[in-house]
C-alpha cells in the first residue's frame, strides 16, 4: 500500500513497515533513527566472517543498534568476492528474524537491491539513487514494484555539487522524473543533501544547511543524511555528531543514517526533539529519564 498523500500544507510523511511495525518520517514526527553499523565498510574480520557464510556478528550488530534506540536499520552487505545478491537477502531474512524493526535496503547494485526488495516482509527504504539518467531508469522501477520508499542524493555523473543552487536543481530534478515518469509518491521520496566532512572544509555544513531549509521549504520533502561523515578525520568525533545532528534538525533535517551506539548523539536528538515540539509535552524524553532511573535503583 502506497503512502497516503498529504493535503496541501500538511506534511509529507514516509511510511515504512516491518512485517509487524511502523515507523513514520515527517516534519512533524520525531527524529527517525537509521542505524548504520550492519555494514562490512571498512570491518575486515566482519567481511571474512560473511565470506566464510558466519553471519553471528549480525545478530549483535542488530542487538547493539536496536538497543541505542534505532527505528530503521540499514543493511549494506557489499563484500568484495560474494555473491551480493544472496547475501543480502539472506541478511535481511535473518534480521526480520530477530527484530521487527524496519529495513533500509542499502547496495549500488540493482541485481542486489531487487534480491533484498524480494526477501523483505514489509515497506522498506532503498539506498539510493543519484540524479544520473541511467541510475534513475535502473533504481526507479524497483521502487515502484515493490512499493518501496527511495533515498535520493542530489549528485550526477559530473560532480558532487558544492552550491546549495546546484543541489536544489538536482533535487527538483529527482522528484521530477520519480513522481512524473514513474509515479511514486512524494512521501517516498528522501533527499540526502549531502553531509560533507567538515575536516577538509568547515564551511561544507552551512551549505548542507542552506541545502536543507530550501528543500524543505520549496519542496517538503523528507531528508536523511549519512551522519557521521560530518565529523571524518575530525577528533572527539562524538561531541562534533552531538552538536551537528540538532542543527541540522531545526533546518529540516527528518533523519539519519548514523551509529546508535553512540548514546551522547542519541540524546542530543531525543533533545532536540523536545525543542523542536516533536515530542509533545517531552513525555518520551521523561518517559525515558524515568526508565533510566528505574534501571540504575
Amino acid at each position: 500500500m502506497t503512502s497516503p498523500s498529504a493535503e496541501p500544507g500538511e506534511p509529507l510523511h514516509t511510511v515504512l513497515r516491518s512485517a509487524s511495525k511502523e515507523v513514520r518520517i515527517g516534519h512533524d514526527q520525531r527524529f527517525c533513527l537509521i542505524g548504520e553499523r550492519i555494514n562490512p565498510t571498512g570491518r575486515r574480520i566482519f567481511q571474512e566472517q560473511l565470506r566464510a557464510g558466519d553471519m553471528s556478528a549480525i545478530e549483535k550488530d542488530v542487538k547493539a543498534q536496536v538497543e541505542g534506540g534505532a527505528d530503521v536499520l540499514d543493511v549494506n552487505m557489499g563484500v568484495p568476492l560474494t555473491d551480493e545478491p544472496e547475501l543480502l537477502a539472506s541478511a535481511i531474512r535473518l534480521i526480520q528474524s530477530v527484530t521487527d524493526l524496519p529495513i533500509c535496503i542499502d547496495s549500488s547494485v540493482v541485481e542486489a537491491l531487487e534480491a533484498g526488495l524480494s526477501a523483505y516482509e514489509g515497506r522498506a527504504l532503498v539506498n539510493s539513487v543519484t540524479a544520473e539518467d541511467e541510475r534513475l531508469a535502473a533504481i526507479l522501477p524497483l521502487v515502484k514494484r515493490y512499493d518501496a520508499a527511495i533515498i535520493a542524493l542530489p549528485n550526477d555523473e559530473d560532480e558532487i555539487p558544492m552550491e546549495a543552487d546546484k543541489r536544489l536543481d538536482l533535487t527538483a530534478k529527482i522528484i521530477r522524473v520519480a513522481t512524473e515518469e514513474y509515479g511514486i509518491a512524494k512521501a517516498d521520496i528522501v533527499i540526502d543533501p549531502l553531509a560533507m566532512p567538515i575536516g577538509a572544509d568547515t564551511t561544507t555544513s552551512r551549505v548542507t544547511w542552506e541545502t536543507m531549509r530550501r528543500i524543505r521549504d520549496e519542496h517538503g520533502v523528507n531528508m536523511t543524511c549519512g551522519a557521521s561523515n560530518t565529523s571524518f578525520g575530525m577528533p572527539d568525533r562524538h561531541t562534533l555528531g552531538a552538536a551537528w545532528l540538532p542543527m541540522a534538525m531545526a533546518a529540516g533535517l527528518t533523519s539519519a543514517i548514523m551509529d546508535t551506539r553512540t548514546p551522547q548523539i542519541v540524546e542530543a536528538v531525543k533533545a532536540a526533539d523536545v525543542f523542536l515540539d516533536h515530542d509533545e509535552w517531552g513525555m518520551a524524553w521523561i518517559a525515558a529519564h524515568r526508565a533510566k532511573a528505574a534501571s540504575a535503583t
